[in-house]
């Protein structure tokens, strides 16, 4: 009707209105003309969005289709109207309908080359597989109509592939070379910049060509290569076609690519050549082909591995032939001198093992580490390879750099049919590695139980020594193989067999808490009562690592709760050190005595309370500890706390009935120990609970002028607000201002004069405290005392007596008696840097070292070091009473050590003779004399110079000296010079295999204003290259940057072990501690001479210096620090292109020869030459090797 015809020509012209009006008026939604189109179809075709969006709200079918088949879905496909399509789409049209012919709207759309329709149809599902009846799809109609565009997307989408790759790349992959031809058609054409299609590459740099020759597809790759494909085009990691070509063996493609100029020896980032991607994956024609254009046969990849390492690592025996009839060398090596021999046999390939053998490959061929095939074999379990290695001569006796043969290997990996093997073969089972263990060793430890068992039923030794004595049952018991222990007791393994260090494998099992092994060991007989080197029994080895269990079981089987151990420390002892609670608490509820002492008498209270062991303190107390129980110097736990400043224990100590005025045999209380050690907190709680703030210790010193003497500001404040005698005087008379006057702690002195403090107080020997400081040179002191002192002139004779120090107790008698200012606590007098965690477990099977073991050294006393000169009372304050461990008190402790007091005197005497003064150190004593000819005097940390020069030696430190030349000084100047200690260190220097500290650190560093604070460590320490090492205590000078007008001598001890000429010394210089550089001084004694500039000073001959351990710099400045090193001897020399020969000195037959012209400048050759002793080599490896010298040439 004409109605009818009107709505649709409204719909087509996309009239909304009309539509909507007609649709009101009652005409179907879904009427159609001759040929079947709707509205729908209608308003599609045109591109009215909105109209469609309305018939489709107002129910018309999404789907409905015209006489021929197409929906709108078709029709807006067709007419390119992409927003239509998408309104369509997302209201649920098929996307995939087909139209009576099998069109789709992705066909359509192909077909009219409408771009952004295709796309969004290929993202939204369409489908481009499906073809028309004819057979055509949509990629087809559009290369037919020669649309390449749409070509690219169809071929960019092709879902078939894993990954989407660009159209040529899908077209390469295909084989597809009319699709591959069209989208080249305008590639001439290309502007250089987006650079040709033909070379385009996905994201890992492939072209093409890689894809062509992974699939094999020759028709698209010669097109391309005819299109200006670069046939050695190299993706990400170097790989070119050809080395695709080869990987995949397709032997038509490798001819094609290396007819077209393909290279043959092109290198993948990992040094693979085309014929290593053919070997490894088998390809024996591509192989063959390779071989017969010339591939190089030897060519390596990084690892050194050969296309014969390759193909034996496939197993590819026709490979392998074809390369050893090319003439590979059968025995060629890789990087870590591996052959293809130790290829075949780790992958255990049996018939190219044989072929290699039958082809004379070296059946005992050594790696880098020694191991043989027959080795790896062993290893990897590969039976059959290891009956052929065996068959074919491989040496069942082999062994590698450290020491092991192939039992050991299958031993320690659980292999036993190749153990039976070789023992079948006549292998030994008792042969051991570098370490001196056995196959049972190794088995142990790798707690291979059937091996094990197979050993021992083979007559392998049970008790076996290996390095350190240690048995198969030490390692068993060590890592818990209970059913291995019992194994190697049921074949009478000796159960208490020790260590070099007096370890039973019950000791051990008690160190690591294996208490199953412990309990199978005591079953069969192990004695709990034996003892190390050290005096430990397995009950003080479990108290110190906290093995609860073990320690249990123990006490079960009747150990000695109270077992006395090295110098009388029990068990209990041990706990508290380690602060292990549950053990402490075990062996009191057990009958442990808490009032068992020490040789030194020091109680397990002394140590809990010198650590801090609040738990262990109060089971103690509980347990009936005494409070008041004094060591053999009268200290008790009360002045060990208040010493190390820990409040709490303090006051459970003193709620616990503490006596607050017990005083050590020198007289000094818990208040004396606080203020000396500035702990303010502790001196608050003992003066609230009254202590004596005026005790006198016998050589009079009240708690005030040991805080003076200290330099403790806060303390002396403290105890003159508590109303302290400022004016108290020892049993020389000084007060406490003289003390602090002695000291140079100016800032003390200002707080005591305000106090009221009388500065013309004189000490016995008539001095005023203004008198000692002129004397001892203190510029401060002496400003703020001449103001309020009055002075009485005399004459000048005084000025040149030496000043006597006077020093608190703690000093002589407290004091760990030996030179060492660092001794470690816990290793006695075990090396300056050798802390306990340093001696823990070297490798996975050797036993700790003994001073780790029974670190509780403490007990071995410097009476074992007494050494030659412990006369000398040490230096250092830190250790007084305070860090001086009660273990270090073990000096203290014993009566033999501590020094009367006459013979102090008279080496004060001697000491004034000498001219040094004795080596009381505290931190800022200086001492200056005021005379006119260069100074010639000791110093312990600092001292003035000026024009007139001076010679200063160190009285804490033999041989530590500085000489500063008359006229060399611009400015009066305060030097400091101090051995760094090991605790302000935030790290040790690190040591490079070979090396070793060889003496202390040293820092020097100016005065007064500038440094109130503590002197700063280096951040960085020296950096040590292979076989250097520290061998002196890094210099700090002071201060730093000072330059002088000529050169000044520096002398620092070492402990350097030269080894006659084989070692050296250089002297590392650091401005800030953060970068350090060689600092070179060397001088002919004339020269020497002339530095003196007439001094009256002794200089050592360089050999005396030697004898006597001195090191010399020469410098014509400070550097912050100074440290010396000692290392390999290195003889250099300046060689230019006229060529040369350099020598070394140590071994002369070690020479570098530098040709003429082999250098074109002249540089500075280093060459360094280090020994093997051939007595040594046999003592560590018999006769099984030798060395050459190691030599390093820069």
């Amino acid at each position: 009707s004409d109605s009818n015809a009107s709505f649709l020509r409204a719909a087509r012209a996309g009239n909304l209105d009309k539509v909507v009006e007609y649709l009101k008026g009652g005409i179907d939604i879904n009427t159609c003309n001759q040929n079947g189109l709707n509205a729908l179809h209608l308003a599609a075709k045109e591109g009215h969005v909105g109209l469609v969006q309305e018939l489709l709200g107002r129910g018309s079918s999404v789907d409905s289709a015209t006489k021929k088949g197409n929906t709108a879905l078709h029709i807006a496909s067709l007419a390119g109207q992409a927003e239509v399509v998408k309104v369509l789409v997302k209201e649920g049209a098929n996307i995939n309908a087909q139209s009576q012919n099998g069109f789709t709207p992705l066909y359509m759309a192909a077909q009219e080359n409408h771009i952004d329709v295709v796309k969004y149809l290929l993202e939204n599902g369409a489908n481009q597989s499906t073809a028309t009846e004819d057979g055509f799809t949509p990629l087809a109609v559009a290369l037919q109509q020669g649309h390449n565009q749409a070509v690219a997307i169809l071929l960019e989408n092709d879902t078939k592939g894993k990954v989407r790759l660009p159209a040529l790349h899908i077209a390469a992959r295909k084989d597809d070379t009319k699709s591959a031809a069209l989208l080249l058609q305008n590639d001439h054409n290309a502007d250089v910049q987006s650079k040709m299609m033909v070379n385009r590459t996905t994201e890992s740099g492939f072209t093409p060509l890689h894809i062509a020759a992974h699939y094999g597809n020759v028709n698209v790759a010669t097109l391309l290569l005819n299109r200006g494909a670069a046939v050695d085009f190299t993706a990400r990691n170097g790989i070119t076609p050809l080395h695709v070509a080869s990987k995949r063996g397709n032997t038509n493609m490798v001819k094609l690519l290396l007819d077209r100029g393909g290279q043959i020896d092109a290198k993948t980032r990992d040094g693979l050549t085309p014929l290593h991607c053919a070997a490894r994956s088998g390809h024996d024609q591509v192989v063959e082909l390779l071989l017969e254009r010339g591939a190089p046969l030897l060519a390596r990849t990084k690892n050194g591995l050969s296309p014969l390492h390759m193909a034996a690592q496939g197993d590819h025996v026709e490979c392998v032939k074809h390369l050893l009839q090319h003439k590979a060398p059968v025995d060629d090596v890789t990087l870590d001198y591996l052959t293809a021999l130790h290829v075949a046999a780790h992958c255990g390939h049996y018939r190219v093992t044989k072929l290699l053998l039958d082809k004379r490959a070296n059946p005992n061929a050594r790696a880098l580490n020694g191991f043989t095939p027959l080795h790896i074999a062993c290893k990897k379990n590969r039976i059959k390879v290891m009956e052929l290695l065996v068959k074919y001569g491989a040496s069942i006796q082999a062994i590698t750099e450290s020491g092991l043969t192939p039992i050991h290997v299958a031993a320690f990996m659980g292999h036993l049919n190749i153990v039976l093997l070789l023992l079948q073969n006549g292998a030994s089972p008792d042969v051991t590695n570098i370490r001196g263990e056995t196959a049972l060793h190794m088995a142990a430890r790798a707690g291979q139980v059937e091996v094990v068992r197979c050993l021992l039923r083979n007559g392998a030794l049970v008790d076996a020594r290996a390095r350190e004595e240690q048995t198969p049952l030490h390692i068993a018991s060590r890592l818990g193989k209970t059913e291995i222990v019992q194994l190697l007791l049921q074949h009478m393994a000796h159960p208490d067999a020790a260590t070099t260090n007096g370890y039973t494998p019950l000791h051990i099992s008690a160190r690591e808490g294996q208490v199953d092994v412990a309990s199978v060991l005591l079953e069969a007989g192990a004695a709990h009562s034996l003892a190390t080197k050290k005096g430990f029994t397995p009950l003080h080895v479990a108290a110190k690592y906290g093995s609860l269990d073990v320690a249990k079981l123990l006490l079960q089987r009747r150990a000695a709760a109270d077992s006395a151990g090295k110098n009388g420390l029990t068990p209990l002892h041990v706990a508290a050190h380690y602060d292990n609670q549950k053990v402490a608490l075990l062996l009191l509820e057990k009958g442990a005595s808490p009032h068992a002492t020490a040789k030194n008498g020091y109680t397990p209270l002394h140590i809990a309370a010198k650590k801090n062991q609040m738990q262990i303190a109060s089971t103690l107390l509980n347990y009936g500890a005494e409070t008041n129980i004094v060591t053999k110097q009268g200290v008790t736990p009360l002045h060990l706390a208040s010493q190390e400043g820990h409040t709490d224990m303090v006051t459970l100590l003193l709620d616990k009935g503490a006596n607050i005025h017990m005083s050590t045999k020198s007289g000094l209380t818990s208040l004396h120990l606080a203020a000396q050690e500035d702990k303010v907190n502790v001196a608050d709680i003992l003066t609230k609970h009254g202590a004596d703030q005026d005790a006198h210790t016998k050589l009079g010193y009240t708690p005030l002028i040991v805080a003076c003497h200290y330099g403790n500001v806060k303390m002396v404040n403290f105890l003159l607000k508590q109303g302290a005698n400022v004016n108290a005087k020892t049993k020389n008379g000084y007060t406490p201002l003289h003390q602090a006057a002695q000291q140079g702690h100016t800032h003390i002195i200002n707080v005591l004069l305000q106090h009221g403090a009388k500065p013309n107080a004189t000490t016995a020997n008539g001095n005023t405290a203004l008198a000692i400081a002129k004397r001892l040179g203190y510029i401060s002191v002496v400003d703020t005392l001449k103001v309020v002192t009055e002075e009485v002139t005399t004459t000048t004779t005084t000025i040149t007596e030496k000043h006597k120090l006077n020093v608190p107790e703690t000093m002589t008698e407290v004091l760990d008696v030996s030179d060492e200012e660092g001794d470690d606590t816990m290793t006695g007098d075990g090396g300056e840097y050798l802390r306990p965690e340093d001696l823990k477990e070297l490798g996975d099977d050797s036993l700790p070292s003994s001073q780790f073991l029974d670190g509780m050294n403490y007990l071995r006393y410097s009476l074992e070091g007494g050494r030659s000169d412990s006369t000398m009372p040490s230096s250092d304050r830190s250790h007084t009473l305070s860090h001086a461990s009660y273990l270090r008190d073990s000096a203290v402790m014993d009566d033999s050590v501590v020094i009367p007091s006459h013979q102090v005197s008279t080496l004060a005497k001697e000491a004034e003779r000498n001219s040094y003064r004795l080596s009381w150190g505290t931190e800022n004593l200086d001492n200056v004399a005021l005379s006119s000819s260069p100074i010639h005097s000791g110093f312990l940390v600092s001292f003035m110079v000026d024009a007139r020069g001076g010679a200063m030696r160190g009285c804490r430190h033999n041989g530590l000296r500085i000489i500063i030349p008359p006229r060399k000084c611009t400015a009066p100047t305060r030097v400091t010079c101090r051995l760094v200690k090991r605790h302000r260190l935030a790290t040790m220097p690190p040591m490079v295999e070979g090396e070793g500290l060889a003496s202390r650190l040293i820092e020097v560093g100016p005065s007064g204003a500038q440094f109130l604070g503590k002197l700063h460590l280096p951040t960085a320490p020296p950096p040590l290259n292979e076989g250097e090492s520290l061998v002196s205590r890094i210099l700090q000078l002071g201060p730093p940057g000072t330059k002088f007008l000529g050169p000044v001598i520096v002398e620092i001890p070492h402990f350097a072990a030269l080894r006659g000429k084989e070692r050296e010394l250089v002297v590392l210089r650091s401005e800030n501690g953060d970068s350090w550089k060689e600092h070179f001084c060397d001088y002919t004694e004339d020269e020497l001479n002339e530095i003196l500039n007439g001094m009256d000073e002794v200089l050592d001959s360089p050999e005396d210096l030697e004898k006597k351990r001195i090191c010399r710099i020469i410098t014509r400045d400070f550097p912050q620090y100074f440290a010396v090193v000692s290392r390999i001897k290195q003889d250099s020399n300046l060689i230019g292109p006229e060529g040369g020969v350099l020598s070394s000195t140590v071994v002369p037959q070690v020479q570098a020869v530098f040709p003429e012209g082999a250098l074109t400048k002249r540089i500075r050759v280093g060459l360094q030459a280090q020994p093997m002793h051939s007595e040594l080599v046999k003592k560590i490896l018999g006769n099984k090797a030798t060395f050459s010298p190691i030599v390093t040439l820069e």
